[in-house]
């Protein structure tokens, strides 16, 4: 049976058999004997992003009381959700994504601290994911941008979570995302959706995206 850390754009954390390019953490937020989340969905500010494959290390995922392995499809899965670069195993991406979050946002330099410190006022409404309006037409988006169709009656709410289709904008489409990679986005569901789209990608993290910073996507997303 699959365990509850996949993690998908609306930071949502969920039980599905695939897992995705990368993995990364919140702290520690799992029960080691059960093998379950616990209530809380994070215990740190830092929410990073890790490659799956460090110096041949391996571990048993959720069996220790460290930190808890979650699993994305790609990088713009993990930046829409909220999450960053790991500056351990990742290094290179995240003095480039430091870098590029800086000029994008006015800034001669940046520490992990405060770009932590933005991204949790900008990817947290209480307990559910923050969305923010969308200020420029679709294809003025950066590549690597995801943007969603979210439900506003209350079937679009549940546990406070707020629930939609997600598309990521690339090399000037959108494409659908879902557990298994991206397809292309049908007619009919693009007919009229500019108007009812929202921002998942904290903006902090877009204006990065503007800036150059180039996240590493799902082979789907080039496929099709």
């Amino acid at each position: 049976m699959p365990l509850q850390n996949r993690v998908t754009p609306f930071g949502e954390i969920v039980a599905v058999a695939s897992r995705g390019m990368f993995t990364g953490n919140r702290g520690i937020i799992h029960d080691p004997a059960t093998k379950t989340l616990l209530k809380r969905r994070w215990s740190s500010h830092a929410w990073i992003t890790c490659t799956c494959e460090f110096r041949g290390r391996r571990r048993d995922v959720m069996a220790a009381r460290s930190w808890t392995e979650l699993f994305f499809l790609d990088e713009a899965t993990a930046l829409a959700a909220g999450h960053r670069p790991c500056y351990y195993c990742r290094r290179t991406d995240a003095n480039a994504f430091a870098a590029a979050w800086a000029r994008g946002n006015g800034l001669e330099q940046v520490s992990a601290k405060q770009i932590d410190a933005t991204l949790h006022r900008e990817r947290l409404d209480g307990k559910a994911k923050r969305v923010h309006p969308l200020a420029c037409a679709v294809s003025e988006l950066p590549d690597g941008a995801m943007v969603a169709d979210v439900k506003h009656d209350d079937a679009g709410v549940r546990d406070g979570a707020c629930t939609g289709t997600a598309y990521l904008f690339t090399r000037g489409r959108l494409l659908r995302w879902s557990f298994e990679g991206y397809q292309p986005a049908e007619a009919a569901m693009l007919e009229g959706l500019q108007d009812r789209l929202v921002l998942l990608t904290p903006p902090s993290t877009l204006r990065a995206l503007e800036a150059g910073y180039q996240p590493a996507l799902h082979p789907s997303a080039r496929t099709n």
